[in-house]
């Protein structure tokens, strides 16, 4: 049993939104793998994850929302924080949650990557590809990147021809990103954002989430995901991860991880939450003597014959 004020406190310092801010690009790194994911910057409505700007500032009070963060010194240092882990690989981006981007940590990437990405991602795109519904205009950035990867944004629209507009190009970049098909590698104030083909900037990664079940990624983002809110409606969950599977397929997964008691319910107030299932405590077997059966005395020892010499001494 929980209360709604004891899940919010919980929440509050998982999140690190209890005043203890995010001090170094360390902390950045190790808060980033204990959530696993989270949104740069907050959004309108909210969503049940935790924002790295709040993580930064220590708390979720008067965050900017993204087009208002430009001139906030909290979100600059959370920006410099998050290209750095971008450039080491510690870090990946989806724009698949809306406005800001979604921060992946590196061991997550490829269970998303098999909910959203190709199975075959190195052949160019084409417009009747399934779930990759891309414009020509995408296609040819992809195309582009393919060619001559990684690109800054100023030489990728020169290499576009066609002078396309700083808003294309970003609507483009934005439906490979969707598709977990390229990746920001780097950025600087003179050229812009630099990407690359994520198959080719994370290989490992994009292997193993080849070879990876829709199942058996979500059973496992599932459970990554309530271990970082501490525990949530089925309908939050549901909500949060229809952006990357049918609802139908995320209740089947949060039904056969209940079945199989690696979630359990929490009753939080009036609601009935989900939550990770606590650890069971160990088994020990006790040996039980049926009723009516009793144990033979153990037979005392045989008393020690005495030596023949002892006997001819008493002689």
């Amino acid at each position: 049993m929980m209360t709604e004020l004891e899940l919010r406190e919980h929440r509050r310092k998982k999140w690190r939104l209890d005043r203890r801010p995010l001090r170094s690009s360390e902390d950045a790194r190790e808060f980033l793998e204990s959530v696993g994911f989270c949104l740069m910057y907050p959004v309108k409505p909210p969503l049940l994850v935790p924002t790295f700007l709040g993580a930064c500032a220590g708390s979720e009070a008067n965050l900017p929302l993204r087009p208002q963060a430009f001139d906030n010194p909290r979100a600059r240092q959370a920006e410099e924080w998050v290209l750095e882990m971008l450039r080491q690989r510690i870090a990946f981006e989806t724009n698949l949650f809306g406005e800001t981007p979604m921060l992946l940590a590196a061991s997550v990437l490829p269970y998303f990557y098999a909910l959203v990405g190709d199975r075959n991602p190195k052949p160019e795109p084409k417009k009747e590809a399934g779930a990759a519904q891309l414009s020509p205009l995408a296609r040819d950035t992809w195309a582009a990147l393919h060619k001559s990867g990684p690109l800054a944004k100023t030489r990728l629209r020169e290499l576009l021809g066609g002078a396309p507009s700083d808003a294309a190009v970003d609507r483009a970049l934005g439906e490979l990103g969707a598709s977990l098909k390229i990746a920001r590698v780097d950025q600087s104030p003179q050229a812009g954002a630099t990407w690359e083909l994520l198959h080719r900037w994370a290989p490992e990664a994009v292997q193993e989430g080849i070879g990876l079940s829709v199942a058996q990624s979500l059973s496992a983002l599932v459970s990554r995901y309530l271990e970082c809110v501490v525990a949530a409606e089925a309908r939050e969950v549901e909500e949060f991860f229809s952006r990357l599977a049918p609802r139908s397929r995320v209740r089947e997964s949060v039904n056969a991880l209940l079945s199989a008691r690696e979630l359990a319910f929490l009753p939080v107030g009036n609601k009935t939450l989900i939550q990770i299932a606590p650890p069971r405590p160990p088994v020990t077997f006790r040996r039980v003597v049926p009723a009516g059966i009793h144990r033979k005395p153990k037979a005392s020892p045989a008393r020690q014959r005495p030596s023949a010499r002892h006997q001819d001494k008493k002689r």
